[in-house]
């Protein structure tokens, strides 16, 4: 309890002191209208929208206007496309004084400030929501966010996994006591490891039993479960009807496609946070988790990351979401696992987008909220030097970031306020 109190008043004192500022003026109770011209618009649904401009009152989009104006912002000549939505990050994982990685479990000041940075670095790279899988320091910055005392991306969390360890993570209904915990401490999720770390081999740590008692317990209160699962716990999870499956690496083509025909989320990680371990090894190395041995596994593992994503794509009816398990070194670089999905993983780069975008907002059960340029829909509109669909590296450049009708960013020349 202090240690949330340290995190909570720290990040108080962040939103008085140190907020940075959002470009635009408007606050989310204001109702000012905002007109935005763009000339490549990206639904989020996998529609490509000439010529169109955007019109928006307060924190939502109300209507889809070529004729509407004054044009407040003039995007035209870049690609408008819906803010990205990232399925799995670990919001508040940092490096420590030491420069060595100090994970979750940091409570300092210090790592309150770096959690608020990781936030501001993530919007900046046009991610409006994130589900953050998970600490129990998630919740002060996710409701900080929510308040509008900090800029950062919508932030759903799991507060406190469940980590499997065999007979020992408990009987069936101790299981269904821990979910229900979670809900009462504020969880939006569920997060389930059933399998070792692939740098322990992958082995699952949960029986089927006890990941069906998760699940459902999980599914009756309303919550979805995100299922941390390699090899054999890909098709557990499968059967036991969870949410999601993150990684899923050594899945079979018969476990991709019975997740396809469950309609079981996918969320494979390509590249992105292997290649972040592996730029930032000096900093993991010796830390709770990460020996040499480990590094040596997570090198071979990394094209059969690939192989996973290649297949996945081509197992008809999966559903693959957007996420990219971003840890300390890798926020605000999220848009780099596009680049492997589309450059090794063989996905289609409108796929991609749309795999961020209205699918993700579908996996989180908000469709009616978020992942689509639409009316009626929250104002969460990025825009990007280059076209996606053309060279996926544009994603690395985001010129504008508006979340909920506010501008954060905007490094055009095409704003006329």
């Amino acid at each position: 309890m202090r240690s949330a109190k340290i995190i909570l008043c720290t990040l108080s004192t962040l939103a008085v002191c140190g907020q940075p500022q959002p470009i635009s003026s408007q606050t989310p109770a204001q109702t000012k209208r905002i007109v935005i011209a763009a000339s490549a618009l990206l639904d989020g649904k996998g529609r490509v929208l000439r010529n169109t401009r955007i019109v928006i009152e307060g924190s939502k989009i109300v209507a889809i206007d070529p004729k509407a104006g004054p044009v407040d912002y003039d995007l035209r000549g870049l690609t408008v496309l819906p803010g990205w939505i990232d399925a799995h990050v670990h919001i508040t994982w940092s490096f420590g004084k030491d420069g060595k990685n100090a994970g979750a479990g940091e409570t300092t000041p210090q790592a309150a400030y770096q959690a608020a940075s990781n936030a501001w670095v993530t919007l900046m790279a046009g991610f409006t929501t994130v589900q953050s899988v998970g600490s129990p320091t998630d919740i002060p910055l996710r409701d900080a966010i929510a308040k509008g005392q900090l800029p950062g991306p919508r932030i759903l969390t799991a507060v406190e996994p469940l980590t499997g360890r065999g007979e020992q993570t408990g009987t069936p209904e101790e299981i269904r006591t821990f979910v229900r915990k979670q809900k009462e401490a504020g969880a939006d999720l569920i997060k389930i490891f059933a399998s070792q770390s692939i740098r322990q081999g992958g082995g699952m740590t949960l029986s089927q039993e006890q990941l069906n008692a998760a699940c459902s317990e999980a599914n009756r209160l309303g919550l979805r479960t995100l299922v941390h699962a390699y090899k054999g716990a890909v098709r557990a999870a499968t059967l036991a009807g969870c949410t999601e499956v993150e990684h899923g690496t050594l899945a079979t083509d018969d476990d991709l496609k019975l997740m396809a025909g469950k309609g079981t989320y996918l969320d494979p990680h390509c590249g992105l946070v292997i290649e972040n371990y592996l730029l930032n090894k000096e900093k993991y190395l010796g830390t709770p988790g990460y020996t040499e041995e480990g590094f040596a596994a997570m090198e071979k593992i990394l094209p059969i990351n690939h192989d996973l994503v290649r297949r996945a794509v081509h197992t008809p009816g999966l559903k693959i979401v957007f996420g990219t398990d971003a840890v300390a070194g890798a926020h605000g670089r999220n848009a780099e696992e596009f680049i492997d999905r589309v450059r090794d993983g063989g996905m289609d780069a409108m796929a991609a987008m749309v795999s961020a975008n209205s699918l993700g907002a579908e996996a989180l059960g908000m469709a009616d909220q978020i992942g689509s340029i639409a009316p009626g829909l929250q104002a969460d509109i990025i825009a990007l030097d280059g076209n996606p669909l053309k060279d996926i590296t544009a994603v690395r450049r985001v010129v504008f970031v508006m979340k909920g009708g506010i501008v954060y960013k905007n490094r055009t020349n095409g704003a006329t306020r």
